[in-house]
């Protein structure tokens, strides 16, 4: 019985003269990169209120640390962006998203008509003013000072700041892995979306918005929510016929299947331009109880990595 040792690939392909000693072979598979970012390790300033400059512009976020923040652990980073005419800190108290064991920002907008803090994309919004440019810039400084998966980064908001993530997840979806807007102001840019990889998408709305309608608004340029929506389920490939489901009296939930991405819709039925399960002030309308926003959102977020 011949008991030599088999030959090695790389050993037969020289024995067959296809390569010489010297060749180097591609190895089984290619080094993932770290998903660190490069402020894990550092110590981390404490939740508060800083700067970032971009654009030519000092532009403001207030941002939470979570109380037990290891510098060697990796966090999820949630970029949170505020309505027209709101501010980081005030999205901060309706939202309840400080709750989740994340690094939380909530970036300001830059004032624009009617001298209201806005976000790119909207009509309203302060003219020449790159936004997409400045969350990367954001992004940028955050990961440089804390310790973040940047396999977990998110982004979500109301209203303006809503439509904004719609934005991002089009032009930066390289940098996010999933976004969940809220009663969002999807403003028709007249540019075609298209992200360079599937984007899980949460949306939530309430059928009795009156400032943003659910059926969208044509002289606003404001489309039909569940029409933003099914737009996503054809960018990330999913089947038409979403599955559909009743939670409480008021709540209607849309799950598209098949997709390389998912796609969720939330119709909170006769509800307002505000936050869901929020007791504190958060826009206009109805605000349904059957369910917490912030818990929702952070159990989408949780299951889908980059």
């Amino acid at each position: 019985m011949n008991l030599a040792r088999p030959k090695t690939f790389a050993a037969l392909l020289m024995t067959a003269g296809l390569v010489t000693a010297a060749t180097t072979l591609p190895t089984a598979t290619a080094a993932q990169p770290s998903s660190h970012s490069a402020g894990c390790g550092k110590q981390a300033a404490p939740t508060g209120d800083y700067t970032v400059e971009s654009g030519g512009l000092t532009r403001t976020y207030r941002l939470h640390v979570p109380d037990n923040y290891k510098p060697s652990k990796q966090y999820p980073l949630i970029l949170v962006f505020h309505g027209r005419g709101k501010t980081g800190a005030q999205t901060e108290a309706f939202s309840d998203l400080s709750k989740l064991d994340a690094v939380v920002a909530y970036p300001n907008g830059v004032i624009g008509d009617e001298n209201k803090q806005a976000w790119q994309g909207a009509p309203y919004a302060a003219k020449g003013v790159d936004d997409v440019k400045f969350t990367a810039d954001l992004l940028d400084q955050l990961e440089g000072k804390y310790c973040v998966d940047t396999r977990t980064v998110y982004a979500t908001g109301k209203s303006n700041g809503a439509g904004f993530t719609g934005i991002l997840a089009c032009r930066m979806a390289d940098r996010f892995a999933a976004i969940a807007p809220v009663s969002g102001a999807f403003y028709i840019e007249g540019t075609r979306c298209a992200p360079s990889r599937p984007v899980p998408v949460l949306d939530l709305h309430g059928t009795g918005d009156t400032t943003i309608p659910y059926g969208g608004d044509g002289q606003r340029d404001l489309p039909d929510v569940q029409t933003w929506v099914r737009d996503w389920s054809v960018r990330n490939h999913c089947d038409q016929n979403p599955r559909t489901s009743q939670q409480g009296d008021d709540v209607l939930k849309f799950t598209y299947k098949g997709c390389d991405a998912d796609v969720v819709h939330v119709a909170v039925t006769d509800g307002g331009h505000s936050w869901p399960g929020s007791d504190a002030a958060s826009g206009p309308g109805y605000v349904t109880q059957t369910f917490e926003a912030h818990e929702l959102i952070g159990n989408f977020f949780k299951a889908h990595k980059r």
